[in-house]
This record gives C-alpha cells, sequence and structure tokens, in this order.
C-alpha cells in the first residue's frame, strides 16, 4: 500500500494531500531509512517515525485499511512505539 494512503488511512493527517507534502519534504523515515515518495510501499511490520504536534511518533504498521474508518479502526492498523516507551 502508498504511504500517503496509509497515514490518511490511520488518520495521521486530514488529507492524502497533507501527507504527502509531509513525505516528500523528507520528514518520515521508513525502517529508518528517509522516504521522499509518497508512493512508496509499505507493509505489515514497518516502522515509521515522524514528528507530529511536536511529538516524535514511532509506529509500527499493524494492518493495511481498505478505507478511511472510524478512529477506533484507524487505531487497530498500528502500534504506539513512542508511548510504550514512555511507559517504561
Amino acid at each position: 500500500m502508498r504511504l500517503d494512503k496509509w497515514l490518511w488511512q490511520a488518520r495521521f493527517f486530514k488529507s492524502r494531500t497533507l501527507s504527502a507534502r509531509k513525505i516528500t519534504a523528507g520528514h518520515i523515515k521508513v525502517n529508518r531509512r528517509k522516504v521522499e515518495k509518497p508512493s512508496c510501499s509499505v507493509s505489515t511490520g514497518d516502522v515509521l517515525t515522524f514528528v507530529q504536534s511536536n511529538r516524535v511518533r514511532i509506529i509500527r504498521i499493524e494492518a493495511l485499511g481498505h478505507r478511511r474508518g472510524s478512529v477506533i479502526e484507524a487505531h487497530a492498523l498500528f502500534t504506539d512505539l513512542a508511548s510504550s516507551k514512555e511507559s517504561r
């Protein structure tokens, strides 16, 4: 699945255009590698690193969505690794 589409479906950005801009600017890493193409393919198990609202997000993709659903459906698509590190 395309990275920009997955970020939009997981509700990290309000539109695919915004997610594509963030990717094109080089602000998102997939498995520790900087990505600059919104069409970059992602799959389950990939780890994304990016800054959102002055907070570093480290996300592991758990599932690929079929549509942009509710917030509950979106949270099922990923595991937030940064919050688990903060709790340790």
